[in-house]
């Protein structure tokens, strides 16, 4: 049986989910695209390779190898992009909450069936329809659940706001004995710059009290302010619009002293490094197209 068991973003992690590039299906047309980056991409012909994500994957779960990190896959089904782990399920604690997520995904759940059965089944949550929440907008910090969300009227037409407020109150629920903060992010159906489409998009935690952040990824001064007042304003590597763009806050933790980030992020690298933090650093620029890096690929089922 896996115990399930996880509580923030940087503590020692001992096994997680890696999604698989593996049959990824053709590239879509503009109307079967989610996201704006993604749109922008299949416009312009730069649209990700299957090969090219494959060897990016790849990459990473060496690092884990490395790391002595159980890893497992999800079940290749044939032409369906299952990169984004993180979208169909997380974890809080020892409970392993399913995703509502875009009506189209469904089947990915069904390809880490056999994770799932491997846990106890009093530990799986399922929601209602009307419920909405994605992994990428749920971040653990210890007493805290920090949660991405979009307050706008609109929320039925936005295809890039994946968490509601019922999801918010459904988690708050859950967990009475946790501090649930929920953050109102910016949006856009059209501009990729302009969207924060998950929490982990715009901000994420890394070591012991450091985090990565994007002021703008936030619709209310306030909610920043929040986080500036938690964190320290010296503890915060702020990003720019185009560092959020190539989704530099999106890097995963094997530890509160090993990052994995992308090759490229040669700005947040120093830092990290001058925080004393081993580098991990693989390829990832052409996965990062599709508005996911390697957070929104990884599904952690146990840190110690």
């Amino acid at each position: 049986m896996i115990k399930l068991n996880v509580h923030n973003e940087t503590s020692r992690l001992r096994a997680v989910v890696l999604g698989t590039a593996i049959s990824n299906g053709s590239t879509p047309t503009i109307e079967e695209a989610y996201d704006p980056k993604s749109i922008e991409h299949i416009k312009a012909g730069t649209y990700p390779l299957e090969k090219d994500m494959v060897l990016e994957m790849e990459a990473l779960a060496k690092v884990f190898e490395k790391h002595s990190v159980k890893v497992y896959r999800p079940e290749v089904i044939e032409d369906c992009n299952q990169i984004f782990a993180r979208d169909i399920a997380f974890v809080i604690g020892d409970k392993l909450i399913k995703s509502n997520i875009l009506p189209d995904r469904e089947k990915e759940i069904d390809a880490i069936q056999y994770i799932i059965d491997e846990i106890s089944p009093e530990n799986i949550i399922s929601t209602t329809d009307d419920v909405h929440f994605e992994g990428g907008d749920v971040m653990l910090w210890n007493d805290y659940i920090f949660i991405g969300t979009y307050k706008g009227k609109d929320y039925s037409d936005i295809i890039t706001a994946r968490t509601n407020m019922k999801g918010v109150e459904f988690i708050r629920n859950l967990f009475p004995n946790k501090i649930v903060k929920e953050f109102d992010l910016s949006k856009s159906n059209t501009v990729a710059r302009d969207n924060a489409l998950h929490l982990d998009c715009c901000f994420q935690p890394v070591g012991k009290d450091k985090a990565i952040i994007h002021k703008e990824g936030f619709t209310s001064e306030q909610d920043y302010n929040y986080l500036v007042n938690l964190f320290g304003k010296e503890n915060l590597f702020h990003i720019s619009k185009d560092e959020m763009y190539y989704m530099f806050s999106n890097v995963f933790s094997i530890s509160e002293e090993v990052v994995v980030s992308e090759k490229n992020f040669t700005r947040l690298n120093n830092w990290l490094r001058e925080c004393g933090l081993t580098v991990e650093e693989v390829p990832y620029a052409e996965i990062a197209k599709q508005e996911g890096l390697l957070r929104c690929s990884t599904l952690p089922l146990i840190r110690d």
